[in-house]
């Protein structure tokens, strides 16, 4: 490390500088400060913005995975009111397309891709936004004739919906709209998958909880979980 660059920045890049060289199968990283990062004068919010420019690629997507649910972020670390303005149907077409594509490409199946509403009751028909009707149905509409796809449901109930359908994956507009449902039921099993990567890379779902550090009582199962999700997939 330098007194310029923080020293869990110079493992993750040199993981990643591995990973492009295939001298390693896949990168599982452990939770980062991203804040230590930003006052160190690294450019990058968190793992996925570095491992993406790295790689030179501009399409990837936040996964996060569990046995029993499993969410994509269309948007990632944005304040809340920049997220409206990018519900675009080409947009959505695209991001939707790509993310398909990447399931099957490295889960080897596929999966049945549920639709929340950005608004309460999915816009109640335009009456509570019009993101729904304008620009989210007729995505879906164009979407439903290449892969198994519904939606748009309301957000407080496409992740039960979720939970009764094998398969499934829900598309979160935003950060906390999937996050909050994913790690209230699965903190200590779920695992964070970045599609897109020319590289499998998986990391816990949770951050760095320097308040319990050395204290001998940190959970480490969505560590092992993340491990044996790269596994599976190398394999």
């Amino acid at each position: 490390s330098t007194t310029k660059t923080h020293s869990s920045y110079e493992f993750v890049k040199t993981g990643v500088e591995l990973a492009l060289k295939k001298e390693i199968n896949a990168l599982i990283t452990a939770p980062i400060s991203k804040e230590n990062w930003i006052n160190t004068g690294i450019k990058y919010k968190g793992h996925t913005g570095y491992l993406a420019e790295s790689a030179g690629i501009n399409k990837y997507a936040m996964a996060f995975w569990s046995k029993n649910m499993r969410t994509i972020l269309y948007s990632i670390h944005i304040p809340l009111i920049e997220v409206a303005p990018l519900i675009k149907k080409d947009k959505i077409i695209e991001f939707i397309r790509f993310v398909n594509y990447e399931l099957i490409k490295n889960l080897k199946k596929k999966f049945k891709i549920l639709i929340p509403g950005l608004n309460p009751h999915a816009g109640e028909n335009g009456i509570m936004g019009t993101e729904e009707k304008n620009e989210i149905i007729p995505a879906v509409s164009v979407l439903k004739k290449e892969m198994d796809i519904e939606g748009p449901f309301p957000p407080d109930t496409v992740f039960l919906k979720a939970k009764e359908i094998k398969n499934s994956v829900v598309i979160s507009w935003y950060h906390d709209q999937g996050l909050i449902p994913f790690k209230l039921l699965n903190i200590h099993s779920g695992v964070n998958l970045t599609l897109g990567l020319p590289y499998i890379r998986t990391s816990p779902d949770h951050g760095t909880a320097f308040d319990i550090a050395g204290k001998d009582i940190a959970n480490p199962s969505s560590m092992k979980e993340a491990i044996l999700l790269a596994q599976e997939l190398v394999q």
